[in-house]
């Protein structure tokens, strides 16, 4: 197996566990509102994936750049890598508007 496929399951896969996790953390919050750990844990989470995930996008974009004839795969991967943007913007608002209230 290449490194370019290797990348390509490991970019799928962070994309996969980052949307299972925020996730969770969201559902964690919703059935627990006014915990204060939930919060803390959501927020430090969303950090790490904020650099794991910026990390591999920057990766991809440097295969994309020297891999000319990958270029349809590496934009697919990039894509469901950046997929999980408005998903976080989602719960976001979700977890904001709920404490809120």
């Amino acid at each position: 197996m290449t490194k370019l496929a290797l990348t390509g399951k490991f970019s799928t896969y962070l994309a996969i566990a980052s949307f299972g996790i925020g996730t969770a953390f969201l559902f964690l919050h919703l059935v627990f509102p006014k915990s204060g750990y939930i919060l803390f844990a959501g927020y430090c989470y969303v950090l790490l994936a904020i650099l794991f995930n910026a990390i591999t996008l920057l990766y991809l974009s440097y295969q994309f750049a020297i891999h000319r004839f990958n270029r349809e795969t590496i934009a697919i991967r990039i894509l469901i890598l950046l997929s999980n943007i408005p998903v976080a913007l989602l719960y976001l608002n979700i977890v904001l508007n709920n404490n809120l209230f």
